[in-house]
C-alpha cells in the first residue's frame, strides 16, 4: 500500500479570529461569529464576561503577537489606528500575512486593511459587511479601477509567487493599459487575461535578460518550472508541477540529501519552488535524514512498496545493484513517475555514493 506522510507543513489555524475590546464590539463580534462557524472570539478580560466561549486576553498587543500568524484571517472591531500600531511588528510579507479586516464598533464599515488579494482580506471584508449590513471598504488599486490583479490570479491558479516585489509591475500594467509579455507555455493563465494586455502570447528568446536590451524595461509574467535569466521587471510564477523521487543509503544525513537534491535541480534548470512532493520506497519510511529533509522543505512524502515501484512505466536507468538490495529495479525514477501520476521523467536518475534523485513533471503540465 502507498502511504503518504505530510511533514513540515506550517501549522496554521484555518479559522478567523474576531477581536473585541468594548461591550459594543463584543455584541458585533458575536453577531459575526453566528454566521462564521470558522470564527473564534478573542475578548478583553477587562470586560468581565464569563459566559461567552472565547479566548480572553489581558494585554491585546501580546495576544496579537502570539496569534497573528496562527490564523488565516483577523477581524478587529476597533479603530483602524489601534490595529495599525498593534500589527505593524507582526507583518512579514504580502505572500504569507493573514487577512486583516477592521470594523468600527457601530458596524458601519468593514475595511480591508492588510493582504487584500493573497490573504483574502478583500473577500473577507465583503463577507463580514454582508453579515452586519456594513459598507465594505476596498482600496487596492486594481479593485477600485476594476481591472484584474495578477497576485489574485496567481492565488486562484495555485501559482507560487517567486518574486512578489514584481507584482506591482503587472498590476500597474493592468491599471494603465500597458502591454506586457506572458510566458505561459502550459496555458495556466492565458485564458484568464484579456489578450489586449499581452504583448507576446509566448515569450521568445528576447524575453531572457540581455538578449534584446531594449525590452528589459517591459514588464512580463513568466509561468514555468524552468530556471531562466530574467529581468527584474518579470514576475515569476511557479506552478506546482514537479515531483522528486529520492533514494538513499541507510543513515544518509539530511544535509547530504539536500545538497545533492539542490545540485540536481540547478543542473537540470528546474525551480525548487515547483517541487510539491517527494517520493521513495516504503523501506525508507523511518529514514531520519530523508524525513528531516522533507520537513526542511515542508514537503509531503509518498512511500511505495516493491510491487508498485516495479509496475512503473518509463524508467530510464534500472539498476541490478538496487534490485539486489531492495527487490526493485528502480527507486528514485519509479517513485517520481508514480507520485507524479505517471508524469514525464524530465531529470533521469542522478546519483552520488549515497543519494539518487530523479525529477518527474505531473501530466497536467507536460
Amino acid at each position: 500500500m502507498t502511504g503518504i506522510i505530510h511533514t513540515g507543513l506550517e501549522k496554521k489555524n484555518d479559522k478567523i479570529a474576531l477581536w473585541a475590546i468594548t461591550p459594543k464590539g463584543v455584541l458585533l463580534a458575536r453577531k459575526i461569529a453566528e454566521s462564521l462557524p470558522d470564527a473564534r472570539l478573542h475578548l478583553s478580560a477587562d470586560l468581565n464576561i464569563n459566559d461567552i466561549p472565547a479566548s480572553y486576553f489581558e494585554r491585546l498587543a501580546d495576544a496579537i503577537a502570539g496569534d497573528f500568524h496562527a490564523y488565516t484571517g483577523h477581524v478587529f472591531i476597533m479603530s483602524t489606528g489601534i490595529v495599525v500600531r498593534l500589527i505593524a511588528s507582526c507583518i512579514r510579507n504580502k505572500t504569507t500575512d493573514p487577512a486583516v479586516v477592521v470594523v468600527d464598533e457601530t458596524g458601519r464599515h468593514a475595511v480591508s486593511l492588510v493582504s487584500g488579494h493573497l490573504g483574502g482580506a478583500n473577500s473577507l471584508a465583503i463577507k463580514v459587511a454582508g453579515l452586519i449590513g456594513a459598507e465594505p471598504v476596498i482600496t487596492t488599486a486594481t479593485d477600485v479601477n476594476q481591472v484584474p490583479a495578477i497576485d489574485l490570479l496567481a492565488k486562484q491558479h495555485n501559482l507560487f509567487i517567486e518574486n512578489p516585489e514584481a507584482i506591482k509591475n503587472i498590476n500597474m500594467a493592468f491599471i494603465t493599459g500597458e502591454k506586457f509579455y506572458l510566458h505561459d507555455p502550459y496555458a495556466l493563465l492565458c485564458d484568464s487575461i484579456d489578450p489586449s494586455y499581452i504583448l507576446a502570447a509566448h515569450i521568445p528568446t528576447d524575453f531572457k535578460k540581455g538578449q534584446i536590451t531594449e525590452n528589459e524595461d517591459t514588464p512580463g509574467v513568466f509561468i514555468d518550472d524552468a530556471l531562466a535569466d530574467l529581468s527584474k521587471k518579470m514576475l515569476i510564477l511557479r506552478p506546482g508541477s514537479l515531483v522528486a523521487g529520492i533514494g538513499c543509503n541507510r543513515n544518509t544525513t539530511m544535509k547530504e540529501i539536500k545538497e545533492f537534491f539542490e545540485e540536481v535541480l540547478e543542473g537540470s534548470k528546474l525551480a525548487i519552488a515547483s517541487v510539491i512532493r517527494i517520493a521513495t520506497i516504503n523501506l525508507k519510511a523511518d529514514e531520519s535524514g530523508l524525513i528531516a529533509f522533507a520537513e526542511e522543505l515542508k514537503l509531503p512524502i509518498s512511500f511505495y512498496d516493491k510491487e508498485e515501484l516495479n509496475r512503473a512505466d518509463g524508467i530510464k536507468s534500472p539498476s541490478d545493484m538496487v534490485e539486489k538490495h531492495t527487490g526493485v529495479k528502480s527507486v528514485c525514477e519509479a517513485a517520481a513517475i508514480l507520485a507524479s501520476k505517471n508524469g514525464k521523467l524530465i531529470a533521469p536518475k542522478h546519483s552520488t555514493r549515497n543519494v539518487t534523485v530523479a525529477i518527474a513533471r505531473i501530466p497536467f503540465i507536460s
